[in-house]
């Protein structure tokens, strides 16, 4: 323990990447409810996933020095994430003291191998400055304790994947979270919403890998509907923006761009079936030499969506569909 009455993890494991410290480490966080957990400038790595409770007389909050890393051991053989945040001791409960747990700042590095941090149950969990690097998956909010919602809060975390054809950036599965301040790179898919009710603001996915299956690529791939965004930035995906069938969603202000000759279609917005969803000030900037520039495929005529001052230079756009929905 330090002034500052933190529990440090180098006073009982190593910090050095060569020795497993997952053991070590989950025995620290259960011996210690109710604390701020905190890892010093070095590499820890893990053989297992970590665990935090979820009942907020158990739980911990995580926290790292800058330059603190968590590392997956190169024989990672687990399908869950190197960090499970509320996967111990399940509670739906936000008026007890401790409800409010967290994991902040460091680097959770998956070796190309692992998942990241997936947010497993509780609510008001925090993740907020942490730089998740070479994950399959880097963060993944699993369907929450409250009739699905996990109430879950995102705030400055970068990601850089696998660059693997299933690497994502980010899953959402449970509902009503907030995530903010994100850039993420060397994934296929952005940002995976199967859920509904979540605000995103300021999330910039850059696709950097292989064009291999590069049309199926997406920045924002949007399964749950309902979901509201605000300059939320598809940086040279296949697809800008995605909508399932029947879904619809809120946008302010958000950005598709195609900035190289790499890829033969882009496509600004996809709907599976009719285009039902809300654009406002959408900005749209293809590569202007590319044969297929498309601002909108949508599977079915008749939707009800809206594009309100949208501007895009329509010399370069290879449909006319769009063209009924712009106001």
């Amino acid at each position: 323990m330090n002034d500052r009455g933190y529990i440090i993890v180098t006073d009982t494991v190593p910090s050095d990447g060569l020795n497993p410290v997952s053991d070590g480490i989950q025995k620290i966080i259960d011996e210690n409810p109710n604390r701020t957990v905190f890892f010093p400038d070095g590499v820890y790595l893990l053989d297992k996933p970590i665990l935090t409770p979820a009942d907020p007389k158990r739980s911990v909050c995580l926290e790292l020095s800058g330059y603190a890393v968590l590392r997956a051991a190169d024989g990672w053989a687990h399908d869950e994430a190197m960090v499970r945040l509320g996967a111990a001791y399940p509670a739906n409960d936000t008026v007890t003291v401790g409800s409010n747990y967290s994991f902040k700042g460091g680097v959770v590095d998956g070796n190309g191998v692992a998942d990241g941090i997936s947010i497993d149950g509780g609510r008001e969990t925090l993740v907020q400055n942490v730089s998740i690097k070479h994950t399959r998956v880097g963060l993944r909010i699993k369907y929450g304790a409250n009739c699905g919602s996990s109430d879950a809060d995102i705030f400055g975390v970068n990601i850089i994947g696998n660059g693997k054809k299933d690497s994502v950036g980010v899953i959402l599965e449970g509902y009503d979270n907030s995530l903010t301040n994100m850039r993420i790179a060397d994934v296929y898919t952005g940002v995976w919403m199967k859920s509904a009710g979540n605000v995103m603001k300021n999330l910039h996915p850059l696709f950097t890998v292989d064009y291999e299956d590069y049309e199926k690529s997406c920045g924002f791939k949007d399964e749950g509907g309902n979901n509201w965004y605000n300059f939320c930035y598809s940086d040279h995906f296949g697809t800008g923006f995605y909508f399932a069938e029947g879904k619809q969603s809120i946008l302010d202000a958000c950005y598709a761009l195609w900035y190289c000759d790499r890829g033969e279609v882009h496509t600004a917005v996809r709907s599976e079936g009719k285009f039902d969803s809300v654009f406002n000030n959408f900005k749209i900037d293809f590569k202007f030499d590319k044969p297929q520039n498309i601002v909108l495929a949508s599977g079915k005529e008749g939707g009800t969506g809206v594009f309100d001052r949208l501007l895009c230079d329509s010399e370069y756009a290879s449909d006319d569909a769009y063209k009924a929905y712009v106001k």
